[in-house]
Parts: C-alpha cells; sequence; structure tokens
C-alpha cells in the first residue's frame, strides 16, 4: 500500500509532513468530526458536495472497498461506473500519499495459514490462553525487544501495562529476557503470576517429554509489580532494577503492547529523561484517551502548527483499521447496516428526549436478524425510555433505504483517519528528535 516511511525522512521533511497533514485534517474536519450515528439527524450526506454524493450513491459495500478505499478483492480490478470529481480523487489520493505506510489487509500471517486458532511459531504452551491476535502480537514484539536488548546491551526489560503478562512470559521464559512486569490491576497481576506458574509447569512436564530439547540457562519468570504509572510524572519503581540487576549496571528497555492512551506518552517520556532507559519499543492504542494538553501534541513543533487541534472524534477514529473495514466490505456482510440501524435510532431518541445525544446503546445481538423497529425498540429501552414509544414506520423505511450511504460516508471518515494517526506518531517522533534521541 503506498505511504510515507519516516525512516526515509530528513528532520525537514518530517517536520513538512507534519505542516501538510494539519491542512489536510482541517480541510476535512467536517467528516472526520462527524458521529455517523447522527447521520440522519445532522444531515451528514447533504454536508457532501453534490459531485461526491453522485459519485458514492448506489455504490455498494464491495464497490466502496475497491473504489473509495483502494481495497480491491483478489483478482479484482476497479473500473469506475462514471467520472469522479477530482475533489474526491485528490482525497483518496491524499489520504494515501500523506500516511504512514501500513501493511496491506487481506492477508494472513503465514503462521495461521495452517490453523487459524493457533501460531505455528509459537509452541503450545505459549499458546494456551492467548488469543490468535495476541499470539502474533506478543511473537512479533517480543522478537523485536530482544533483538533492540541485544544490540542496545540491556540488562532488563521493563513491561508496562502488562495485563496478564503473555508479552512477558513470552519475552521471560521464552527469550530468556529479565523482565519486570508493572500492572495496575491487582486483580490482572494475580492472573499473570497464576498463568507463570502454569506456563513453568507445563515447560518442564514437555521437557521430561522430549528430554532430546534441552533447554540452555536458567529460567526466569517475570518480576511482576503492582503499580499505576501516572503520565505526568517520573516512575521510580519503573526504573529500578531487579535484584540480580546491579544498579550500576543497570540499562533498561521500555516495552508496552496496547500501552493505552497517556500510558504511551509516559514511556516516551522516561526513554527521554532518565539515562538508564537505554531504549524504547512501544505500542500505543486508544488516541482518543490522550490529554490534550499533555498527551498530544508532545513536539514544539507540532504544538505551534494551525489546525492541529485533534478532538476526541479524530482521535477515536484514528483507531479503527481502515485494512479490517475494506474486508467486512468486500464480504458485504449484514452487520454493515448496524450504523444505519443506530442512526435511525438516534432520530428517535431525539424526538423523545432532545437533550439526551449520542447515549450509550449496549451491544444488541443479531442485529443483522432484526427488523429496524424491532432494533428501536430495544434500543430505547437500553437508554432508559419506553420501547413501546409510537413509532414512525414509514420514516424508519426510508432510513433503512439509505443504509449504503451511511456506509459510503462512514468509509470515507475511515479513509482520513490514518492520517490522524499519522500526525499523532509523527508528533512523537519530532518530540523524541527536539530531545536529539536516536529512534527508528
Amino acid at each position: 500500500m503506498p505511504g510515507v516511511s519516516a525512516r526515509g525522512l530528513s528532520h525537514e521533511a518530517r517536520r513538512q509532513l507534519a505542516v501538510n497533514l494539519t491542512r489536510v485534517v482541517t480541510l476535512y474536519r467536517s467528516i472526520l468530526d462527524a458521529y455517523i450515528i447522527e447521520f440522519f439527524t445532522d444531515n451528514l450526506w447533504g454536508t457532501l458536495p453534490c459531485s461526491w454524493q453522485e459519485a458514492l450513491d448506489g455504490l455498494n459495500p464491495p464497490q466502496l472497498a475497491t473504489l473509495l478505499l483502494g481495497m480491491p478483492g483478489e483478482g479484482e480490478v476497479a473500473r469506475y461506473r462514471s467520472v469522479w470529481p477530482l475533489t474526491l480523487l485528490a482525497l483518496k489520493s491524499t489520504a494515501y500519499a500523506l500516511a504512514f505506510t501500513r501493511t496491506p489487509g487481506f492477508q494472513t500471517p503465514s503462521e495461521f495459514l495452517e490453523n487459524p486458532s493457533q501460531s505455528s511459531r509459537l509452541t503450545a504452551p505459549f499458546r494456551k490462553h492467548v488469543r490468535p491476535k495476541k499470539q502474533h502480537e506478543i511473537r512479533r514484539l517480543g522478537e523485536l525487544v530482544k533483538k533492540l536488548s541485544d544490540l542496545t546491551g540491556c540488562t532488563q526489560v521493563v513491561d508496562v501495562g502488562s495485563g496478564q503478562g503473555h508479552l512477558s512470559r513470552f519475552m521471560s521464559l521464552g527469550l530468556g529476557l529479565m523482565v519486570k512486569s508493572i500492572e495496575g490491576d491487582q486483580r490482572l497481576v494475580e492472573r499473570a503470576q497464576r498463568l507463570d506458574q502454569e506456563l513453568l509447569q507445563a515447560l518442564q512436564k514437555e521437557e521430561k517429554r522430549n528430554p532430546q530439547v534441552v533447554h540452555t540457562g536458567p529460567r526466569h519468570r517475570p518480576h511482576h509489580v503492582v503499580r499505576w504509572v501516572d503520565p505526568t510524572a517520573l516512575c521510580e519503581e519503573l526504573l529500578l532494577p531487579l535484584e540480580n540487576s546491579p544498579q550500576s549496571e543497570a540499562r533498561l528497555l521500555l516495552t508496552g503492547l496496547h500501552a493505552c492512551g497517556d500510558l504511551s506518552v509516559a514511556l516516551l517520556r522516561h526513554f527521554s529523561c532518565c539515562p538508564e532507559v537505554a531504549a524504547l519499543a512501544s505500542v500505543g492504542c486508544c488516541y482518543m484517551k490522550l490529554s490534550d494538553p499533555g498527551g498530544y501534541p508532545l513536539s514544539q513543533w507540532v504544538a505551534g502548527l494551525p489546525g492541529r487541534e485533534l478532538p476526541y472524534r479524530l482521535r477515536e477514529g484514528a483507531c479503527h483499521a481502515l485494512e479490517e473495514y475494506a474486508e467486512r466490505l468486500q464480504k458485504a456482510g449484514p452487520g454493515l447496516r448496524t450504523h444505519c440501524y443506530r442512526a435511525a435510532l438516534e432520530t428517535v431518541i431525539r424526538r423523545a428526549r432532545p437533550e439526551l445525544r449520542r447515549p450509550g446503546v449496549q451491544g444488541i445481538p443479531r442485529v443483522h436478524e432484526l427488523k429496524i423497529e424491532e432494533y428501536v425498540q430495544r434500543g430505547l429501552q437500553r437508554v432508559g425510555l419506553d420501547p413501546h414509544l409510537p413509532l414512525n414506520l414509514a420514516a424508519l423505511r426510508a432510513h433503512q433505504a439509505q443504509e449504503n450511504r451511511v456506509v459510503a460516508f462512514f468509509s470515507l471518515a475511515l479513509l482520513l483517519a490514518p492520517l490522524v494517526e499519522t500526525l499523532i506518531l509523527l508528533d512523537r517522533l519530532l518530540y523524541l528528535q527536539e530531545q536529539a534521541l536516536p529512534f527508528s
């Protein structure tokens, strides 16, 4: 997939990319900042240029994936049924040209080709209790941390926000690293410790069954610590070496898998401020939980740019996987109608209680099997309203007839979302450069 590689850009080119991103985000802010559940209440379709409406109206989900998102199905050739306006084509090209390069979708990692539930590159004990996606993530990040640790001569890895300890166990008991795991939830730490013991027993049984497989060196289970990491202050516990790692020789590598919101920022600040932290490997998530100011922007350069503001909706949209949604579009499953149903529900809620806007609606099961009025009735009950309110069935049917328009608008927003994520990540790279720190 086309895009920008941060590694190949000079410092000035990164600055210019930030300028371009803020300009584009400002230009299309009305799309990025829209809530799809307000599609009907705020007439979101009417906010698009008429020429865009004509180009997108009537496209089915697979056509949206191919023509708008640029992700055709296997062997599919993009064929436009009409001449698209240059402004829409420019939007599509710009969205790909300015975003950091992303791994293409529709490709199952080779480790899952034989069995979609089990990574062939992790042994059975390390796969237990771990979902396939997490198996892939802990293996990839763990192996990266191992390489980075060897390159930088780190004596200890600190896994921040370690949860149930899946990554920590793989790094310590699988890769032989000295690992401290920091997690703020006591219950998760207790479960992690139980899983540590279970894994050790499984590995010992495996060695007895296969004595020809010799494990070299002692096994060190992770050292778990219950501690919340304050993103606004340095955490002394995070910097303390383990007992068998002398203070004078301690070189720390910080890592976090799905370091949520400001936690990823805390890791960056420790890396930039603490000489004992020699390396950092962080995979951030939940950008909508970033503090503003505080979590974004970090760099002085981005902080000084007009249009750099990223409200909650923009940061939340940046968390969505464009490739995953394109795959859903290609399959054209009935689950795509959920946004349309929810937007229709919003119109009923506003009529009943105008002050109630965008209330959370707990998951309604098997939406695709429900008639739109059945969904609305269940939704009303979930937000505390009378499910037997009189409904305008003709209006609901008219909304349902616009399902493809709802999907098209949401696809437009997702097409732009990687630009927001790129700006957030670029801001972090510029911050590290302003601190005169190396990174890759």
